[in-house]
């Protein structure tokens, strides 16, 4: 893994950072596999994961001068980087089996956004911002952006975004729905963890089952959506998980999950 994403497991809960401050940790090919390699070992080691950034800020996005035909002449093809690399990332995250928190201070910026938006639970500090910054270089909204931003705060306002390329800054993405809490700079990540640790402690295959549910359900009609409902309950139906939470209803206590 390279020494731009560190990984750390405690509390049953995976810290994935990008470690790059003097390019406000922008993402590269090696960046973007080291990531996909931190995932792979969260699901495998912990119940939850949290991505944050180090330095000041999340993620400025792709460095475009990483880009393997940039030190070729003739023209870049920034698409091939989506096709091998990101967007196989992003289908992962999709496909988590276990919940995960995006943590964002100071700049999230084109396909850094569309990182800390794809998480389950989005949390800012009180000066972090958002921005798609594509319409300044001449390229598309890419990470999934052009899915991810409809879906949260509706077609208008994400043409708004797209088009327009102005911050959005924290305290208005939440007003809009975009992220889940605002919270003093300073207190970003010890809440992002705490809700994590918390995440951490459920009934992890469910919780898994819960997220498959709300992506698959975002691409469905509400027929389809009540049978995928009934197939993955009855999945959870089998858990240890299931049958340590009735036991603690009926005896009127605090379930204790096992994550299986």
């Amino acid at each position: 893994m390279t020494s731009q994403v560190e990984y750390e497991l405690a509390d049953d809960v995976a810290t994935i950072r990008l470690n790059d401050p003097p390019t406000l940790n922008a993402l590269s090919v090696s960046v973007v596999q080291a990531l996909h390699d931190a995932f792979r070992r969260a699901a495998a080691q912990a119940r939850a994961a949290v991505i944050c950034g180090a330095g000041r800020g999340f993620c400025s996005g792709w460095n475009l001068t990483s880009l393997p035909e940039a030190e070729h002449a003739g023209p870049i093809d920034p698409g091939m980087a989506l096709e091998r690399h990101v967007n196989p990332l992003m289908l992962y995250l999709r496909d988590l089996p276990i919940p995960w928190v995006s943590a964002v201070h100071g700049a999230a910026a084109g396909a850094g956004a569309s990182l800390a938006l794809a998480a389950d639970l989005i949390i800012a500090g009180q000066g972090a911002y958002f921005l798609q910054a594509f319409r300044r270089v001449g390229l598309v909204p890419d990470a999934g952006a052009t899915w991810l931003l409809p879906q949260a705060v509706g077609r208008v306002r994400a043409m708004e975004l797209m088009l327009l390329g102005d911050r959005l800054p924290a305290p208005q993405a939440l007003v809009w729905g975009l992220i889940n809490r605002v919270v003093p700079d300073t207190d970003v990540l010890e809440t992002t963890l705490a809700l994590a640790r918390e995440l951490a402690a459920g009934p992890t295959r469910t919780l898994g089952m819960i997220r498959k549910a709300a992506w698959t359900g975002a691409q469905q009609n509400f027929a389809a959506a009540l049978d995928t409902e009934r197939t993955l309950q009855t999945e959870a139906g089998f858990t240890e998980d299931f049958a340590e939470g009735v036991s603690a209803f009926v005896q009127k206590r605090p379930a204790k999950f096992k994550g299986k």
